[in-house]
């Protein structure tokens, strides 16, 4: 009798065990967009019936972006017509991207996020081309503005992907801060690598953000490399990072400046068109030494389960319907297609189409994608190890050294000499963990290392060997102008 009993509890035990897995299996499903298994027709021609879909699109735009585009286009005929019912949103960090959509396998749309991490994309052939109804579309869009590609082909000549929107970079001032602490207006990305914006440190007046957690500031930093040369463009990076508070999000930079927590900080276009109008103290400013007119694309990806719906979604973005959603008021970003200015919304933003106008005229460099995304990963990585992790002693020397020049303690030559120990990458000793050697960081090492900062153990070893060593340039400084 007891060896039944044993029997009995024993399935009950099991039977209750299932259940909890059964439980837990459901709900985690919950929490996944439904896969549809309709498969897709590819053409794009013909709206399939419809039958409940939800897209899954990927992208690096803000959530107030995304679901104000939510909300117009599924209540838009064309969502209908296509039976989306649904988006789903994924808002990874941009160095997460390839992972999250491999891993997942369902992603059907890349949106937003800047022409690097798209042409990353394209390299590892997660992009397929546009076709069917939305190239009538994409074709009267204009293939580059001030030089820079606002398309992307493959070596056959099909589109792989097309901007969504355009932008420039520049700086955010609060001219209020600026007064009230007797500091200039910069210009030009160089000024705010100028001891006059030091003066108020430990508190900082310039604003920047990580680059492993920012495409547009990384953007900026790219734009400061290639006008500036790897050597000097790393010198201001440098102390215009120490001049600065670090943000983890680029919006966040935009926000400091508007509370008058700083003075100025580097800031994607859009979010200084909305500074202006929301804030009569700050402005909008074109650096004078140069910007770039970035294309922000959209793309099908080859992951896509849903392949019309997702081309009929892309269309929707670049009509000019969809590019209502960047006249709102609070989001001001400048169109791709500048038919929606004819729109009877787009002709109340005669302000934002005024600076449209202006983006045209705005100081141009070349620049040059293939080089930018030949070491981006190395940048962000050599940014943040270097700059951010060890900022209060970066801080401490720029102080140290500043006040030695201002109390006449070293000559403008010394004070020179001491900027080139403490940014110049190139005097950054460092062990390289792949050769158990010292290196230094030149332009070829980083373009070495940049994909194998993929691999988390390489990174974090390299990372850890960046900050030892920046820790210790930081050290000598102020050891020098205490001897």
């Amino acid at each position: 009798m007891s060896q039944l009993s044993g029997k009995s509890k024993f399935i009950a035990g099991t039977i209750i065990l299932i259940a909890i897995f059964i439980a837990i299996y459901v709900g985690w499903q919950m929490l996944l967009p439904p896969h549809e298994e309709t498969p897709p027709s590819g053409g794009g021609e013909q709206p399939p019936k419809p039958t409940e879909i939800t897209l899954v699109v990927i992208s690096r735009h803000g959530m107030d972006i995304l679901k104000k585009a939510e909300t117009a286009f599924l209540s838009s005929q064309i969502a209908k017509e296509y039976g989306i019912k649904d988006i789903w949103w994924l808002t990874p960090a941009s160095h997460l991207w390839l992972g999250v959509i491999k891993n997942r396998g369902d992603v059907d749309v890349a949106w937003g996020g800047g022409p690097v991490l798209f042409d990353t994309l394209k390299n590892e052939g997660l992009l397929q081309p546009l076709k069917g109804k939305v190239l009538d579309l994409v074709n009267t869009l204009p293939d580059e503005i001030s030089g820079s590609p606002m398309k992307r082909f493959d070596d056959k000549g099909n589109i792989l992907w097309v901007a969504a929107a355009i932008s420039s970079f520049g700086f955010t001032i609060n001219k209020d801060y600026l007064n009230t602490y007797n500091l200039p207006q910069p210009d030009e990305w160089i000024d705010l690598a100028n001891e006059t914006y030091g003066v108020t440190l430990p508190s900082p007046s310039v604003g920047v953000a990580d680059a492993t957690r920012s495409t547009s500031n990384t953007r900026m930093y790219q734009i400061i490399l290639q006008r500036y040369g790897w050597v000097e463009g790393w010198k201001i990076i440098t102390l215009m990072t120490a001049n600065s508070a670090v943000f983890d999000q680029s919006e966040s930079v935009r926000n400091a400046v508007m509370d008058g927590t700083i003075g100025v900080g580097i800031t994607i276009d859009f979010y200084g068109y909305t500074a202006q109008l929301q804030v009569p103290s700050c402005k909008y400013i074109l650096p004078k030494d140069g910007t770039i007119v970035n294309g922000d694309p959209i793309a099908l990806l080859n992951t896509s389960k849903h392949v019309d719906a997702a081309l009929a979604f892309i269309q929707w973005v670049l009509s000019p319907e969809g590019q209502k959603i960047w006249l709102d008021p609070n989001v001001n970003r400048l169109p791709i297609n500048p038919e929606v200015f004819n729109t009877p919304e787009g002709k109340k933003r005669s302000d934002l189409q005024a600076q449209y106008n202006l983006t045209f005229q705005a100081s141009t460099i070349e620049f040059s994608d293939e080089l930018a995304i030949s070491y981006e990963n190395s940048l962000m990585w050599f940014f943040h190890a270097t700059l951010v992790e060890p900022q209060d002693k970066l801080k401490d020397a720029w102080m140290a050294l500043i006040n030695a020049k201002e109390n006449g303690k070293i000559t403008t030559d010394e004070f020179k000499k001491l900027i080139d120990v403490m940014a110049n990458p190139l005097k950054l000793n460092f062990t390289d963990p792949l050769t158990n050697s010292v290196k230094t960081f030149t332009l070829e090492y980083a373009q070495q290392i940049n994909s194998m900062l993929l691999n988390p153990e390489f990174k974090t070893e390299i990372t850890n060997s960046w900050r030892a060593a920046a820790e210790q340039r930081y050290n000598l400084v102020i050891q020098a102008l205490q001897g």
